[in-house]
């Protein structure tokens, strides 16, 4: 596939991956680890993912200041100017309309497509394809979603439902969005799949930097405001500073979901590619045993050192972090995470309960732990 000229990606590398808590933690967070046995981090595999489309030095990432070091060690290729460092967390909003305000004055006519930093796609080919259909659809004035084709009833994404052909040329399945739909229940998930008009909510917008920013305007104008003057200050270090410490303490926090993607939906303008890859966010653990274990029970996944890790009769994953010998023995479906400082032990199915315990931690005035 030949690059898109006018098309630069925007990865958000921000938030904490709590239910991969102890492994993931503010310094060193789920984008920053080998979580596939790739010997790449999901940060790295994004990038990489991406150059084929967009070509080498158009993509940028939005990360904490924190980070700053970790992200230009993984993806040396980038230019001071492609990192845009922020002040603190402000949501997806922030990260992604920021990034799009300044290519925008770079490149006035540019298609940014924003990309989650810690998501694992298998099949790139064929993600490359779906993306540039989004293109497409975005050159046409759209703002397009890719939707992830559901393999299973899932309680844990929220879906898109897709309604009539878009219509759009060179994006034959791209579909208008009637709606985004919140995270459903199991039986409300059943008949999402079974219906066949409902896909997995991914995250990912493809859209021309002045539609996006102008639909942001008419739903949040003040916000909008905002990152416009911070964009203008941007390229030049002078003026960024003040402009940063008079106006990021102010900028409102929300995704880009309830900011521009739902409404954008209700005024017609969002479209649906359909995403036939296999797609994951491994938001915890569960979904980290999976990808060791192609997918099958019945088997031990062990991330770190395998010498340290003793199973018989045992299923799950086991991370070892320390020094320690770690034996399992009996227990299927098991999490065992063993770092220096910190213990946890679960099943799959408590998987997303630890982010409840990272809270506890965190109400306990242990944040070293975090």
């Amino acid at each position: 596939m030949t690059t898109i000229d006018d098309f630069v990606s925007i990865i958000p590398a921000g938030g904490v991956g709590s239910r991969l808590w102890p492994l993931s933690r503010a310094d060193a967070p789920k984008f920053l680890h080998d979580l596939t046995g790739s010997g790449k981090t999901l940060l790295r595999a994004t990038y990489e993912r991406l150059v084929p489309l967009t070509g080498p030095g158009r993509t940028m990432i939005v990360t904490g200041r924190a980070h700053r070091a970790a992200v230009e060690a993984q993806i040396p290729e980038l230019d001071d100017a492609d990192i845009v460092l922020e002040a603190d967390p402000r949501d997806s909003t922030v990260a992604i309309a920021l990034a799009a305000a300044i290519l925008r004055r770079r490149e006035p006519d540019v298609i940014v497509g924003s990309f989650a930093a810690d998501h694992v796609i298998d099949d790139e080919r064929a993600f490359r394809r779906v993306v540039a259909e989004a293109v497409a659809a975005a050159r046409a004035g759209a703002i397009a979603t890719i939707g992830i084709t559901p393999t299973e009833p899932a309680i844990g994404f929220g879906y898109i439902h897709a309604g009539e052909p878009a219509g759009v040329e060179g994006a034959p399945r791209a579909a208008v969005v009637r709606a985004f739909v919140e995270k459903p229940s199991a039986q409300v998930a059943r008949e999402y799949v079974e219906g066949g008009d409902h896909l997995w909510n991914a995250g990912m917008f493809i859209a021309r930097a002045d539609v996006l920013l102008e639909e942001l305007a008419k739903g949040e104008p003040e916000l909008a405001a905002q990152i416009e003057e911070l964009a203008e200050a941007w390229d030049e270090p002078a003026r960024r500073g003040p402009a940063v410490d008079r106006i990021w303490p102010q900028l409102k926090k929300i995704a880009i979901d309830y900011a521009i993607a739902e409404p954008a939906a209700a005024r017609g303008r969002l479209v649906v590619v359909p995403g036939d890859f296999d797609w994951d966010d491994v938001g915890d653990f569960s979904a980290v045993a999976k990808l060791h274990n192609g997918g099958r029970r019945g088997r031990l996944a062990i991330l770190g050192d395998q010498g340290t890790v003793l199973a018989d009769s045992a299923s799950g994953i086991v991370v070892s972090q320390s020094k320690r010998i770690v034996s399992v023995v009996g227990i299927r479906d098991v999490v065992v995470v063993d770092t220096p400082d910190a213990l946890l032990v679960t099943t799959t199915a408590n998987a997303q309960r630890v982010k409840q315990v990272v809270d506890a931690v965190r109400r306990s005035g242990n944040t070293d732990a975090l």
